[in-house]
């Protein structure tokens, strides 16, 4: 059992490190899979007719000013 808990540190270590990088792997597929969806919802906007239609120019209101 000595022989044993001489590496229960390396144990320690390694399942730590295998948390932090699940966890930060799983982040950053989750924001990744949400920018995708932000560009899809972007882009099915911009197909739009209302979308087409000339906006104002920047400044030409008073809130622009501000």
């Amino acid at each position: 059992m000595d022989n044993l808990s001489q590496h229960f540190g390396w144990v320690e270590i390694v399942f730590t490190a295998l948390v932090a990088f699940g966890f930060g792997f799983y982040q950053l597929w989750s924001v990744n899979r949400e920018i995708a969806r932000d560009k899809e919802k972007k882009e099915r906007e911009s197909n739009t007719p209302e979308s087409s239609a000339p906006g104002h120019a920047v400044g030409e209101h008073e809130l622009h000013d501000r």
